[in-house]
């Protein structure tokens, strides 16, 4: 489908950079633990905490950040702790159907499909949002994996494949399923949706809860959204597109690196980044454990990245961000046309954030005149004040503002 320009080099030459730091993050991760022992005298000092702070804080930049855990082994229900034990559903090659079970408690509640993105960042983003569902729903979410660890006799994966696998993983929970949508799937997610409709598959979801999504990237565009309508797909082809190096399974696989997505987003926020690490610096200094902690849960996922398939990549830049196929009624997957007006079971919640700057205001809003065969009762739209893109699906109001709304709005549907 893309005639790429091979930029080999570029996922080799990031990995010989990394490989050069590593003798000075080893270093200094060890300098570290020697300055801020508490056996070591000079620890209790002005210059002992500055120098074992500086220390943590160069380690922890130069640090290769690994595939986090979900890591979540309760919740709570009531005044009751309930165990969880996370468990694989189905495997397939470019992603696992996780659940979060819970004994007994998860065969009265309603289960809840959330579609995470594959826009860079390991699904457990989403821990936040997934703690949020427990106690309301019996929870599954899509782990998508790293395509530089899958190797390339395994076939390629693109927007079409997405939108496949979410039609398989509703099919795997339906027909009593509410499929939440996070971002960049609020599309595929929407795709999926509308062709099972339009082929009347009894397997429909109850409901469909998009956050955030690019359904029309046209309405308050963002920086993002600029950058992919200015720029041809040849730019993208040639200056983000490499193959993985050797050194992993995914050897000589074209993908949209990472580490490069990474840098994007701090750059579209540097000033907050560089503020952070001060502040993180400042808090080691005076013994602050409270947000340092905050500080390492928060960077520790946000700097765990994993790379995007090329060809998914740049399908979604051409069909989302540049020619605008789902809102302007020509998007077709595998040749089924996706018609969201085909939509007459599936209950629609679009909910965004005030200050949201990835996706901006009414980008997923545009979803519900496209559903114009759903009565109005069957359509709801909640914009939260006060929070941006991240804010919209975890954090404290996420939690006490935006889940209750989900939780009634699926009670409704179930009815």
């Amino acid at each position: 489908m893309f005639n790429y320009v091979d930029n080999a080099a570029l996922y080799s030459w990031y990995e010989a950079q990394r490989a050069m730091i590593s003798p000075l993050n080893l270093a200094a991760g060890a300098m570290q633990r020697i300055a801020g022992n508490p056996m070591n005298p000079a620890a209790h000092t002005h210059y002992g905490k500055t120098t074992a702070a500086a220390l943590q804080v160069f380690e922890r930049i130069t640090r290769n950040y690994g595939r986090p855990e979900f890591g979540i082994v309760h919740t709570m229900m009531g005044s009751s702790i309930i165990p969880i034990k996370q468990r694989t559903v189905k495997k397939k090659t470019f992603c696992d159907l996780l659940h979060f079970a819970k004994p007994e408690a998860s065969k009265k509640q309603p289960k809840l499909l959330i579609v995470a993105p594959m826009s860079g960042h390991y699904p457990t983003l989403l821990r936040g949002t997934v703690e949020a569902s427990l106690p309301f729903f019996d929870t599954y979410i899509t782990d998508w994996q790293n395509p530089r660890d899958i190797p390339l006799a395994k076939g390629d994966f693109d927007l079409d494949d997405y939108i496949n696998y979410v039609i398989d993983f509703i099919k795997v929970l339906g027909p009593n399923v509410h499929v939440m949508a996070v971002c960049q799937p609020a599309v595929p997610v929407l795709a999926a949706v509308s062709i099972m409709a339009g082929e009347n598959d009894p397997k429909q979801p109850k409901s469909m809860i998009l956050i955030g999504g690019p359904i029309d990237a046209r309405k308050s565009p963002t920086m993002l959204n600029n950058m992919a309508t200015e720029k041809p797909t040849t730019w993208f082809e040639k200056h983000v597109i490499t193959r993985v190096p050797f050194n992993y399974l995914g050897f000589m696989r074209k993908v949209y690196p990472g580490f490069i997505q990474l840098s994007g987003f701090i750059k579209m926020n540097l000033n907050r980044h560089v503020n952070a690490h001060f502040k993180f610096f400042r808090e080691l200094v005076r013994g602050d454990g409270e947000g340092a902690d905050a500080h390492r849960k928060f960077y520790n996922e946000y700097l765990s990245v994993m790379d995007l398939p090329a060809e998914f990549y740049l399908q979604t830049v051409q069909a989302v961000f540049k020619d605008f196929s789902l809102p302007d009624g020509k998007m077709v997957s595998r040749g089924r046309k996706v018609d969201p007006k085909k939509i007459k079971k599936t209950a629609l919640l679009c909910i965004e954030g005030e200050l949201d700057d990835i996706s901006g205001i009414g980008q997923t809003k545009a979803a519900i005149p496209l559903c114009a065969s759903l009565p109005a009762n069957k359509k709801k739209y909640h914009m939260q004040k006060g929070v941006g893109h991240y804010g919209s699906f975890h954090g404290r109001k996420f939690r006490e503002h935006i889940m209750p709304v989900i939780v009634d709005w699926a009670k409704k549907a179930e009815s």
